[in-house]
């Protein structure tokens, strides 16, 4: 199993980037797949996620700026980020886990995030 992230990068505050997350080696449909990120310093906390039917949630700082979406027959998760922030910045990681029978919990390689002011 294999996660791949892109679409880090440097943006000035305002700006928008999309991250991308494909997964290979298995299918994901039945799994929670989510975005992280860890600010420097800082612990690593969950920024967005969607769940194998669609349910989203993101944490209170993102929301209205940040869209998580999914494509299971591709097996890959966006993060699409408007209005970036300073704040923002930081490693993003994606994340895709199944809590029930057969589980797994996979990362992803971080993609970094700078927002300039």
């Amino acid at each position: 199993v294999q996660l791949q992230a892109s679409g880090g990068g440097l943006v000035q505050a305002g700006g928008s980037l999309t991250l991308a997350c494909a997964a290979s080696g298995r299918t994901f449909a039945a799994a929670v797949m989510g975005w992280y990120r860890r600010a420097p310093g800082k612990q690593r906390e969950l920024v967005a996620s969607v769940s194998s039917g669609g349910i989203t949630d993101y944490r209170d700082s993102v929301k209205g700026r940040f869209t998580i979406s999914r494509d299971n027959r591709k097996n890959t998760v966006h993060l699409q980020m408007n209005s970036l922030k300073p704040e923002d910045t930081g490693a993003y990681f994606c994340r895709v886990r199944r809590t029930m029978t057969p589980t797994y919990d996979y990362w992803g390689p971080g993609t970094l995030v700078t927002v300039s002011s």
